[in-house]
This record gives structure tokens, C-alpha cells and sequence, in this order.
């Protein structure tokens, strides 16, 4: 027992030790219902005043590396195990065959390496089992209809209410020009026509709410 924490205490093992138990309390609280499965997964999302796909979350990160498709916090969690107990096994095989310091310092480059393959080869079945949910994605916004939330809507500024086909409601970005701004006031309905990807806002003009096809009615065409 003595041998194994201070293998485990000890270079390169101790390098992935706190990682570990930071996977068993989320695991841990993951079983008591505190946070779910999927709580560390990004994606394309429309969070309330802005429209964010950001692609540097963990998600894409993983994703880069090969070990996309499962849930980050699984991906994650294999990671850092298999890489923790290969630099465990690597330290005490080095130990044993009278290896010094040089010969540990192998040791961290061929966890991470066997972690990577592991990790990768175990996340795949997971990813065909996994389902797949499509996030709303700016241009799902556009054709549908709005209604203005801001006292009034300009060529800088404005914000509106859009509910997507799936039922959601989020609160983005509008703009509109010339006459296109006029009568756009709190409240009132709008048509989304198109999405400015530099602006991060969508450009709206004056509607009818008859045509306003409700959540389940699908977009309106263009």
C-alpha cells in the first residue's frame, strides 16, 4: 500500500491525481441528480441578447483531437483515468526495472498517447449510441416571424422574441433600416429576412401578425 501512494503521489501519476477526483465528485454528484451527464457539452446555442456558436468550447476541442461524438464529460472523464492509471503502471514498471528520473519522463508522453488511443477507441461505440440533437442554428431563425421587446428598433439597435420551429423562445439582435424601422416598437410583429454572421444580429422588417405561423407551423417561405 505504502509503494502504491507513493507511486501515485509521485511524478507523472500525481499529475493527473487531482483530474481524478475531480472526475469521481462529478460522477459522484452526476449520481445524486446535482448536475446531468451532459452538463460540461457545449454546442450552437441562442442565449438571451445574443446568438452564440462559439467552436472553442470542450466539445469542439475534443472533437479536434478525434474524441468528439460522446458526451464531453465522458470523453473527459476517460482521459483522465486511463491516463492517470498508465502513468501509474508506467512508473511502477520503470521503478522495477531500476529506471530513474530520465526514464519517468517517458513515461508521461506514453500515458498521454495510450490515454488518447483508449479514449478514442472507447468513445465511438458510445457516439453510434448516443443521440443526436440538432441545436437552432441562426439561419433556423430566418424566415420566421418575431415580436419586438425594445422600445423601438434602429439600424443599431433593437432586440426581439423569436420562437424557433422546435418551441423555444430566444431573445436576439434586430436591426432594421429606413422604412423598415418604422412602426417597429415594443410589442409589435416583425418578419426575420436575413443574418448579418459579423454583426451577430438579424435584420427584421415590419409584419403582419396574421402571418405569423405559430412554433409548430414551421418558417415561413421565402
Amino acid at each position: 500500500m505504502s509503494e502504491f501512494m507513493h507511486t501515485a503521489m509521485s511524478f507523472p501519476a500525481n499529475l493527473f491525481g487531482f483530474g481524478l477526483v475531480v472526475v469521481l465528485f462529478y460522477w459522484l454528484t452526476v449520481l445524486v441528480g446535482a448536475v446531468g451527464v451532459d452538463a460540461l457539452d457545449g454546442g450552437e446555442s441562442i442565449d438571451a441578447g445574443h446568438c452564440d456558436q462559439s467552436g472553442a468550447g470542450p466539445a469542439a476541442v475534443l472533437a479536434a483531437a478525434g474524441l468528439g461524438g460522446a458526451p464531453v464529460s465522458v470523453s473527459l472523464s476517460l482521459l483522465i483515468s486511463i491516463a492517470w492509471f498508465a502513468s501509474l503502471s508506467g512508473a511502477v514498471l520503470v521503478d522495477r526495472a531500476g529506471g530513474g528520473t530520465p526514464a519517468r519522463l517517458l513515461v508521461l508522453p506514453a500515458a498521454l498517447l495510450a490515454a488518447w488511443g483508449l479514449t478514442r477507441l472507447l468513445v465511438r461505440p458510445l457516439a453510434r449510441l448516443a443521440p443526436r440533437e440538432t441545436g437552432t442554428g441562426h439561419r433556423d431563425l430566418v424566415g420566421r416571424v418575431c415580436t419586438i421587446r425594445t422600445g423601438h428598433v434602429s439600424h443599431r439597435f433593437g432586440q426581439a422574441e423569436i420562437t424557433a420551429e422546435d418551441g423555444s423562445a430566444h431573445l436576439v439582435q434586430v436591426r432594421a433600416r429606413g422604412e423598415g424601422a418604422a412602426g417597429l416598437a415594443a410589442g409589435s410583429t416583425a418578419l426575420v429576412f436575413d443574418y448579418d454572421p459579423e454583426g451577430g444580429f438579424f435584420h427584421v422588417m415590419p409584419c403582419d401578425p396574421v402571418l405569423d405561423p405559430g412554433p409548430d407551423a414551421g418558417r415561413l417561405p421565402r
